[in-house]
């Protein structure tokens, strides 16, 4: 196998904004869920109609489209899902990721031709689990977050070359095992397994330990107390020669509840990363800029997950809540008469200095000098959401090109 051919980057889609993003800045294939039968229920924002448009739209760029469909299903919820297999076909669909055995079987039945991806919930440790799920029709296979580099290299030796390998490479990891949690449904009576994952694995606990005298646990942070079961975010823009030596196909990026500006962010990042990789694949060696630009979309502590062995304390740091360095202000829509036009998201002003980020580059700096209202009128600020503005620059810059601002704390 070609190894450099092999790689694909897979990044999120919440929602069409989010999908316009990935496909803008670089994505080979992005994921996305419907209203029914996928992992991020709160997050599925498209419906046969919005996913048909939006299926169009990537394949128009030469973009595949892959549909959820990886909760563990109960028996009532079966008797809808050959009308949701029929209408993701009819979307035109590339693949489908499907986790439950009944409904991968009911897949193979109702769409004998359609793509399968079996999903990182099924928990995928081992080659005969696998080979075992490609003999049953599986084209991709997402393996558990849990294997190191290593073993992921001996799966790949002892499975077809035809089955793929995909792997998450970012974003947020589970406390538990690939995603197959309990906790918020002990706690709020959301299934984890259903979509409806309300988090409590980041909430702050106090926990004790009351039978094991001598043992004791590093819990009590502060009065709020821990934030044990919370885990780091994965990191492994700095590692795409490993990831790839490994035989992973695809480089899968989490997020489909995280904002287009994450998703175009680190989008961008993988995608330059990944093609420094393939110019030299011997010599890789990511720019520093890369591995700061991760770093200026909100995210917890990073981590490198499993991929080197077991983590060090990889699911406890001090907080539950994100690192957030830079906010975007505006989204550049074009360029006339030596300013751009503008669409605001945050308020800035006028005199302030923002990076400008453009698909397939690296981000530039620029200063305001002045800014103008859509009608063309001098203002301080941009302080009204979604606003139309211009921007004097020297320099045209793509439409959609994000506009940013670092946050300075007071």
């Amino acid at each position: 196998m070609d190894i450099q051919k092999s790689i694909e980057l897979l990044a999120p889609a919440g929602d069409m904004e989010r999908l316009e993003a990935a496909v803008r800045f670089g994505a080979d294939a992005v994921y996305l869920g419907a209203e029914q039968f996928g992992m991020r229920a709160a997050s599925a924002k498209f419906d046969f109609d919005t996913l048909k448009q939006g299926t169009a739209h990537a394949h128009a760029q030469g973009v595949k489209v892959y549909l959820t469909c990886n909760t563990l299903p109960h028996n009532a919820e079966m008797e809808s899902l050959p009308d949701f297999l029929r209408n993701a076909a009819q979307a035109g669909i590339d693949a489908l990721i499907i986790s439950d055995i009944g409904v991968l079987t009911m897949a193979k039945h109702y769409l004998p031709d359609m793509e399968i991806h079996i999903s990182t919930q099924a928990g995928i440790v081992n080659y005969a689990a696998a080979n075992a799920y490609y003999q049953m029709g599986a084209k991709r296979v997402v393996l558990a977050r849990e294997l190191s580099l290593e073993e992921i290299a001996r799966l790949r030796e002892k499975t077809p070359p035809e089955l793929d390998i995909e792997a998450f490479v970012h974003g947020a990891m589970c406390v538990s095992f690939s995603g197959r949690c309990l906790l918020s449904s002990y706690l709020t009576g959301r299934d984890a397994n259903r979509g409806e994952c309300a988090q409590p694995c980041r909430w702050g606990y106090h926990l004790m330990e009351e039978k094991r005298p001598g043992l004791y646990f590093p819990v009590f942070e502060d009065e709020k107390g821990t934030y044990i079961l919370n885990a780091k975010d994965l990191c492994m823009i700095e590692h795409i020669d490993k990831l790839a030596a490994a035989g992973i196909k695809s480089f899968k990026i989490e997020g489909r509840a995280k904002s287009s500006y994450y998703v175009s962010v680190v989008t961008n990042a993988y995608r330059m990363a990944i093609d420094a990789y393939l110019q030299d694949p011997a010599h890789f060696q990511p720019q520093p800029w890369l591995s700061e630009e991760v770093r200026k979309v909100s995210h917890r502590q990073y981590s490198t997950g499993f991929f080197f062995g077991r983590p060090e304390q990889g699911q406890y740091y001090e907080n539950g809540g994100y690192i957030r360095s830079f906010d975007i202000v505006a989204v550049v829509e074009g360029y006339r008469d030596g300013r751009l036009l503008c669409r605001q998201r945050n308020k800035f002003c006028t005199g302030d200095r923002v990076e400008i980020l453009e698909p397939g580059k690296k981000p530039q700096e620029i200063w305001v000098p002045a800014l103008y209202d859509g009608e063309g009128n001098p203002i301080e600020a941009a302080s009204h959401a979604m606003m139309e503005l211009e921007i004097p620059c020297t320099q045209p810059f793509a439409a959609g090109s994000i506009i940013r601002r670092e946050i300075i704390e007071s």
